[in-house]
C-alpha cells in the first residue's frame, strides 16, 4: 500500500490516469457506436453538400458569393438554413432574374434533388431553419381551420388580405396571393420570413399554430364558398353588390347624357 501511495504522488500519475480514461472511452465508443450507419449517412451527406456546392457556384454565387458570404448584390446565406433554400428556389424566386423591390415567383428550373443538394450545402454554412417534413406542416385536428383562421386574421391579413388574396405594400413591394401555394412553402415562409415578411420561429409561433394557418389557407384557396360571385378579394357580397350598383349607375348616367345630347332640341341649339 505504501508503494502504491508513493506512485500516486508521482508527477506523471495524473497523465497516466488521463491516458487510461481516454483509452477506456475510446474502446467503449468503438464498441457501441453504429459505425457503418454513421459512415453511410456521413458519406451521403458529404456527396449532397459537394453537389450542392457545385450547383450553387453556377446558379447563385454571382450574387451570394462562392461560400454564401454575400456581396453587394445579394445577402449572406450563412445561417438561413435549408428551409430558406427550399422555399426560395422551390418557388422559382431564386435565382432572381433581376434585382428589384421584391423578387416575384416564377417557374422553378431545378429538380427537387438539386434543391435538396443546394439546401444541404447552405445548411452546412451555419445552423438555421430546417426543411419541414409533411407531418410538420399537416394538421389532423378537426378544428384546425377555424383556429387557423383566427391566427391568420391576427398575424397575416394585414398584408395578405383576410382571404389570402394578397395586397400592395409600400415602395413597390407587395404581399403575394396565397392561392395554390404548396403547403410546405407556406410553412417555410413562416419559418424563414422571406423578403418583406417577418419570420415566425417556434419560439414565437409553435409548430401546431403554423399547421393551423396552413390548414386555413388551403381551405380558403380550395374549398371556401364564394357567395359574392366576383371575388374582389373576397370582400363579401355587400361590397361586391355596391361595386356593381355604382358601376351600373355610372353607365345609366352616361346613357342619359348621350340621349340628352342627341335630342332634336339639343341639335337645334
Amino acid at each position: 500500500m505504501k508503494k502504491l501511495s508513493a506512485r500516486r504522488r508521482h508527477p506523471l500519475a495524473a497523465l497516466v490516469v488521463l491516458l487510461f480514461a481516454l483509452a477506456a472511452i475510446g474502446g467503449l465508443y468503438a464498441e457501441f457506436a453504429p459505425a457503418e450507419n454513421a459512415q453511410a449517412d456521413s458519406s451521403a451527406q458529404s456527396l449532397a453538400i459537394d453537389e450542392g456546392k457545385r450547383l450553387f457556384a453556377v446558379g447563385c454565387s454571382s450574387c451570394h458569393g462562392l461560400n454564401g458570404e454575400g456581396s453587394s448584390t445579394g445577402p449572406s446565406l450563412v445561417g438561413v438554413g435549408s428551409a430558406a433554400v427550399d422555399f426560395q428556389v422551390g418557388t422559382g424566386r431564386m435565382p432572381a432574374q433581376q434585382p428589384g423591390a421584391q423578387i416575384p415567383k416564377k417557374k422553378n428550373i431545378y429538380s427537387q434533388s438539386d434543391i435538396d443538394a443546394m439546401a444541404a450545402f447552405v445548411a452546412s454554412l451555419g445552423p438555421g431553419p430546417v426543411t419541414p417534413t409533411k407531418d410538420q406542416y399537416t394538421s389532423t385536428e378537426t378544428d384546425a381551420i377555424s383556429k387557423g383562421g383566427e391566427l391568420f386574421r391576427t398575424n397575416c391579413s394585414q398584408c395578405h388580405n383576410f382571404a389570402g388574396a394578397g395586397g400592395a405594400l409600400t415602395q413597390g413591394k407587395f404581399a403575394p396571393s396565397l392561392e395554390n401555394v404548396d403547403p410546405k412553402h407556406i410553412y417555410e415562409a413562416m419559418q424563414t420570413g422571406p423578403q418583406n415578411m417577418p419570420s415566425f420561429p417556434d419560439t414565437t409561433m409553435p409548430e401546431k399554430q403554423k399547421q393551423e394557418i396552413v390548414a386555413f389557407v388551403r381551405y380558403q384557396a380550395n374549398e371556401a364558398p364564394n357567395p359574392g360571385g366576383l371575388s374582389l378579394g373576397s370582400l363579401g357580397p355587400v361590397t361586391e353588390g355596391l361595386f356593381g350598383w355604382i358601376f351600373g349607375l355610372g353607365v345609366l348616367i352616361a346613357i342619359a347624357i348621350w340621349v340628352a345630347a342627341h335630342t332634336t332640341k339639343a341639335k337645334k341649339s
